[in-house]
């Protein structure tokens, strides 16, 4: 493959998916579903797959201070979503992890996630989707990394796409 068309193609998914989320976003942001604000649901979902983080790697994550990280992090604490917990190693730094409730919200917003993708896919053709579904599994495959927690492809989770 040209690298002009590689190039094409990144420029194309980079230019795509921000579209996507931004469009979920705001469809989510006007029906007042989620109780957290975007940093919150964004270190909610590090935590989620970086289990025992530390608060200095959420806010490297998420690009913040310390101290509003800390900050942003107890208010998922009040919401009872994270649980902040001495390191077993060093009495000296706190690990965080997801709670229960903290799945929950996760998964309920993944669902409605979905179905509002869904919602915009019913435009398309079947044999559009299934070159959508196709392309999606190749990058899947391009850039699952599996020394990383958290990133399981769709079909390894079990899901439908």
């Amino acid at each position: 493959m040209k690298v002009d068309s590689i190039r094409q193609c990144a420029a194309l998914i980079t230019a795509t998916l921000p579209l996507i989320m931004r469009s979920n976003g705001t469809k989510i942001d006007k029906m007042g579903l989620l109780k957290l604000s975007k940093p919150q649901f964004q270190a909610l979902m590090f935590v989620s797959h970086h289990n025992g983080a530390s608060l200095s790697s959420v806010a490297e994550h998420l690009g913040t201070t310390l101290s509003s990280n800390s900050k942003l992090i107890d208010g998922l604490v009040e919401h009872g979503f994270i649980i902040r917990e001495a390191s077993t190693e060093d009495r000296r730094r706190v690990t965080l992890a997801i709670t229960g409730a903290g799945e929950e919200a996760l998964d309920a917003m993944h669902q409605l996630i979905i179905n509002l993708t869904a919602e915009r896919l019913s435009r398309l053709s079947e044999e559009e989707c299934s070159l959508i579904t196709e392309a999606m599994e190749l990058l899947q495959k391009v850039f699952f990394q599996p020394h990383i927690s958290g990133t399981e492809t769709m079909s390894q989770k079990g899901e439908e796409v």
